[in-house]
C-alpha cells in the first residue's frame, strides 16, 4: 500500500511542479508603453470587413490571425530587445527562437502542401507566383536571424542593437507579404474555378483547409510554437470576434498554453498576452517600471 501510495505521488508532484511553472501563474498587467502592435502592424480580417462566410473569405481571415499571433511575436522581440537585464537573456533567446522556427514551418508548410491543395483545387498553377515571390524576399534576413541566435556563445553576448539590426533588414518584405497573402487568398473567392457555396467540392475543400489549419501549429512544435501562438493572439480584437478562437475545447486550449507551455516557462514572460488571451504589458517595460518605482522610494 505505501509502495502504491508513493506511485500516486509521483504524477501528482510532476503536474504541481509544472503548474507552478505555467504561464497561468504570472501576473499581467494592461499595457500603458509601446505593444505589440507596431512597428509591424496588425492585419485586418477579412470577415470582420466584408462578413462574407465562403471558404476563401473564412481561410483568409483564419490565415489573418495566424499571421498577426507572428506579427505581435515580432514586435514583442522588437520592443524588447534593447534594455534586456543579464538574467533575461538567455529565456529572451529562447523566445526569439521559437518566433524563428513558428515562421519557418509556417513558410515551409504553406509551399510543401497549402499552395500545393489551392491550387489544384482551383486548377491553376499561377495562384501564388506572386507569394513565391515575397517569400524568397525575407528568407535571407529571416535566416540570418537565427543564425545570429544559435551561434551565441554565450547569452551574455547577445546584443538587442545587433538583433535590431538584423530584423530591420527584412521588415519590410515580411510586413508586405503578410498583408499581401491574406488578400491574395480571399480574393481566390472570385476565381473562376472557385466550388460553389453547398456542393460537395466545396464542402471538401473547406474540409481540407481546416485539417490544414489545425495541424499546421501544433506539427511545429507542442512546447514551444504552440505556447508561442497562443500567447501572442489577442483575443479581444475585432469586438471580440476572434475571443474562442481556435475553435477547441477549453480544457485542451487551456492544456496546451499552461502545460504545454510549463515546459519553457521562462520564455512566455516575453509574450504580447496572458494565458487568458489579454494583451498584457511587455516583460521589458513591467521591469522598468518596477525598478523606476524602487528607485523613487529609495
Amino acid at each position: 500500500m505505501a509502495k502504491f501510495g508513493l506511485f500516486l505521488s509521483i504524477p501528482i508532484l510532476i503536474i504541481g511542479f509544472l503548474l507552478s511553472r505555467a504561464p497561468f501563474m504570472m501576473t499581467s498587467t494592461t499595457p500603458t508603453n509601446p505593444w505589440a502592435d507596431a512597428p509591424m502592424k496588425l492585419v485586418t480580417t477579412p470577415q470582420f470587413l466584408t462578413k462574407k462566410t465562403d471558404i476563401f473569405t473564412a481561410g483568409a481571415t483564419h490565415m489573418a490571425l495566424l499571421h498577426n499571433s507572428i506579427i505581435r511575436g515580432y514586435n514583442s522581440i522588437w520592443h524588447q530587445a534593447v534594455g534586456l537585464r543579464e538574467q533575461d537573456k538567455a529565456d529572451f533567446i529562447g523566445y526569439s527562437l521559437a518566433w524563428y522556427k513558428f515562421v519557418k514551418s509556417h513558410h515551409d508548410d504553406e509551399e510543401d502542401n497549402l499552395f500545393t491543395k489551392i491550387s489544384d483545387l482551383l486548377k491553376d498553377n499561377t495562384t501564388f507566383e506572386e507569394t513565391h515571390k515575397e517569400h524568397e524576399s525575407f528568407l535571407a534576413g529571416l535566416a540570418e536571424f537565427e543564425k545570429y541566435l544559435s551561434n551565441l556563445k554565450n547569452p551574455s553576448d547577445f546584443s538587442g542593437d545587433e538583433l535590431r539590426l538584423i530584423m530591420s533588414s527584412f521588415q519590410e518584405p515580411f510586413e508586405h507579404h503578410f498583408h499581401s497573402e491574406i488578400s491574395t487568398i480571399a480574393k481566390f473567392s472570385e476565381h473562376p474555378n472557385t466550388p460553389k457555396e453547398g456542393t460537395p467540392e466545396n464542402a471538401a475543400a473547406a474540409a481540407t483547409f481546416k485539417a490544414w489549419g489545425k495541424a499546421t501549429v501544433t506539427k511545429a512544435g507542442m512546447t514551444d510554437v504552440v505556447p508561442f501562438f497562443l500567447l501572442n493572439l489577442d483575443r479581444t480584437v475585432e469586438d471580440g470576434m476572434w475571443a474562442n478562437w481556435p475553435p477547441m475545447p477549453a480544457p485542451i486550449k487551456w492544456g496546451l498554453i499552461n502545460l504545454a507551455g510549463s515546459w519553457h516557462s521562462g520564455w512566455w514572460r516575453f509574450a504580447s498576452c496572458s494565458s487568458d488571451g489579454q494583451p498584457q504589458e511587455l516583460w521589458t517595460f513591467k521591469v522598468a517600471a518596477q525598478e523606476e518605482k524602487q528607485k523613487a522610494s529609495s
